[in-house]
């Protein structure tokens, strides 16, 4: 059994990966490589999840760490193991240790995975469309400045999530983005229903980066919603009645 995971050429060289739902134990509306300590998946097949993801990067389960998300914009900054039980509430974390690998799980918000090589330091950010527009891709990169990282040598790549056809939001969300910049208008698009739109969440989190200054910014090209098979999606959960789901894993480490 192996766990699943895409990868980018930016991150060439740095543990990495963009895990999909497939290659774990779950079963069911978990099925397979749950990966979400929130959820109601029997725990020990999560950590079981868990375990298959880290030794497909070659990476300690030991050494995972992974957040309560709260869809915000607060930083983690990751000196030592995380505890489940001690997970803080963040959407973002950055270390400079080696062994450490930081873990954010989505069910269609942006993953997205940074890396300055230079510096030796990486960071993982969990960006629905609340968090992106409250700062959390700018926080992450001011967060690995402090660990000596430069925005010139730092490589950003947005992961799997639920693409602008996918992507139908309301007014209330198009109206806080479009409160921060005038510029959001581009990544709306005309909804098939009034006063509705259709969000780039990927194009918008990739321009916030590019704007912050990141040296290189890139976008895994997949749909969490379309592509069933591959991808747990909250919003496919939802217009298919709700009901129990599991979250996908993407993860970086330093080498070493």
């Amino acid at each position: 059994m192996s766990a699943e995971f895409l990868t980018d050429a930016a991150l060439d060289g740095l543990p990495h990966g963009f895990f999909t739902r497939n290659g774990g134990v779950s079963g069911g509306a978990f099925a397979s490589l749950n990966c979400s300590l929130s959820g109601r998946d029997d725990a020990g097949a999560v950590a079981r999840n868990r375990a298959l993801a880290m030794e497909a990067i070659g990476q300690a389960p030991a050494g995972l760490c992974g957040l309560f998300q709260v869809h915000g914009a607060a930083v983690a900054r990751v000196t030592a193991p995380i505890q489940p039980d001690t997970r803080p509430r963040a959407d973002a974390m950055v270390t400079d240790r080696p062994g450490l690998t930081l873990g954010i799980v989505t069910a269609d918000c942006g993953p997205i995975l940074f890396a300055d090589r230079k510096a030796g330091v990486v960071g993982a950010a969990h960006a629905g469309w609340r968090g992106a527009v409250d700062g959390v891709l700018e926080a992450t990169l001011e967060a690995m400045e402090e660990l000596g990282a430069h925005r010139r040598d730092i490589v950003a790549v947005v992961g799997p999530c639920i693409r602008q056809p996918s992507y139908e939001v309301g007014p209330d969300m198009r109206d806080a983005a479009m409160a921060q910049s005038a510029d959001a208008a581009h990544f709306f698009a005309p909804g098939r229903r009034e006063e509705r739109w259709q969000f780039d969440l990927a194009g918008y989190c990739a321009a916030r980066l590019r704007a912050a200054g990141a040296g290189s910014v890139s976008v895994v090209p997949a749909d969490t919603l379309v592509e069933e098979d591959r991808f747990f999606s909250y919003r496919r959960n939802t217009l298919a009645g709700g009901g129990p789901i599991g979250h996908q894993l993407s993860a970086i480490a330093l080498p070493g």
